[in-house]
């Protein structure tokens, strides 16, 4: 299937520019994504432009992959509705390092191939570039009634907040990438989220007036849940690609807990499966959509290609532990079971207070399982609350060192999903 094709029947084609198709039939292409380094890891937010870059090497074409050192400074108002802060230069150098070593993981760089990818950072050029230069090269060819009619810069301008000059100047670096890319690296394609499209076509408006060069761009859509909450965001924020900061387990279950709507459009979307095969899943799922084939496969085929095998196999052996055999008392879990636990949020605990014996809404809010006493209370009353794989049948239970597995632990649940193990210490 071409490159287009496939990424039409996966829904991860939006905008596409007239010619782009022709051209990545007609010879290897170089493409280039940009990552904005506000964090030194990213999150699975980022995961379908890695996917574009992935998918557009197994068809044979040349990835760059740019971290936005030099734009990451100035902040892109695309879908923002306020200026965000601004990043020092160490904590900036620290994201790109963290962002491109993230990528080098998921993209094939031998140099030994045509095709072989490469890593850029937009600071290397920009860096070199005075003030009165970049006016006088680059300013001049773009207009401001040009940049004024995209809607990233129409929505600013019309709400309270406004736009800063720093921000109206992110479209025209954006745009001055594209073309530097286009005349050091012969790149002829950005891709980008749906929310890029203004800025990405600045890029080929510029390479046209500049030096009367042919650019092409495509973009995918943003993703959404069916219910309308935001993707990648769970209770605990961000879930984010770096497994020090969300854990293989966390991040199995969060494409587990996936909806039916969401795992069917997902799984075309985050794996490599192909369409045969996703038909046949989809069909098994409609059929008993009970077994939760979809969002089983789903977050195998995911967490195997973020976080690798060994870890998808931990995944696994912590879910069955915690999930599999629900009606098995928790004393039969050994220590090995309850450390090994990998994903489940760990908290200590003064014993002396288990010791004298504590009320359970205090030890939930004490622990921050809750973020506060009333929450607590009422998550307990309302059945949601299990220790030791029990049920808390009221608020009034008080929790003391005779409730601890192996005279150390003690097993929370919050909901269906979360899990913390709290250990006297």
């Amino acid at each position: 299937m071409h490159l287009i094709d496939e990424l039409r029947w996966r829904g991860m084609i939006q905008d596409i520019m007239p010619g782009t198709e022709e051209q990545l039939k007609k010879e290897m292409t170089t493409a280039y994504i940009g990552f904005d380094p506000t964090a030194d890891s990213l999150h699975i937010g980022s995961l379908v432009p890695i996917l574009l870059l992935v998918h557009l090497q197994k068809a044979g074409h040349k990835p760059i992959a740019l971290v936005g050192g030099a734009t990451g400074m100035i902040g892109d108002p695309s879908g923002k509705s306020q200026e965000r802060n601004l990043l020092d230069e160490e904590t900036l150098n620290k994201n790109v390092a963290g962002v491109k070593a993230q990528l080098e993981k998921f993209l094939d760089f031998d140099p030994a191939k045509a095709n072989a990818a490469e890593m850029a950072n937009n600071y290397d050029w920009f860096k070199t570039i005075s003030f009165i230069d970049f006016l006088r090269d680059t300013g001049k060819h773009i207009t401001i009634n040009y940049m004024m009619a995209k809607d990233s810069v129409k929505k600013r301008i019309e709400s309270e907040v406004g736009l800063s000059y720093t921000e109206f100047a992110y479209q025209l670096m954006q745009g001055y990438d594209f073309y530097w890319l286009y005349e050091n690296k012969n790149c002829k394609l950005q891709m980008g989220g749906s929310d890029q499209w203004g800025n990405i076509t600045t890029g080929t408006e510029l390479i046209r007036r500049k030096i009367g060069g042919e650019a092409f761009a495509f973009t995918c859509p943003l993703i959404k849940k069916a219910d309308g909450t935001k993707f990648g965001k769970t209770e605990q924020g961000n879930v984010w690609l770096d497994a020090s900061k969300t854990t293989p387990y966390q991040f199995y279950q969060f494409w587990l807990n996936a909806s039916d709507a969401d795992a069917e459009g997902w799984i075309k979307i985050f794996t490599f499966l192909e369409k045969e095969e996703v038909d046949g899943l989809i069909a098994a799922h409609a059929a008993d959509a009970g077994k939760r084939i979809l969002q089983k496969r789903l977050a195998e085929e995911v967490t195997k290609f973020v976080h690798g095998e060994d870890a998808l196999k931990e995944a696994l052996e912590t879910t069955a532990k915690l999930f599999a055999n629900q009606t098995a008392p928790a004393e039969s879990l050994s220590i090995e079971d309850l450390e090994g636990m990998d994903g489940v949020i760990k908290f200590d605990f003064a014993a002396d207070k288990l010791a004298e014996g504590i009320d359970v809404v205090s030890f939930l809010a004490e622990t921050t399982i809750f973020p506060s006493k009333g929450e607590a209370r009422k998550t307990v009353q309302g059945g949601g609350v299990s220790i030791n794989r029990k049920k808390v049948e009221g608020i009034d239970m008080k929790i003391d060192t005779s409730l601890l597995l192996h005279n150390t632990y003690l097993l929370v649940q919050k909901g269906k999903k979360n899990y913390y193990l709290v250990k006297a210490v």
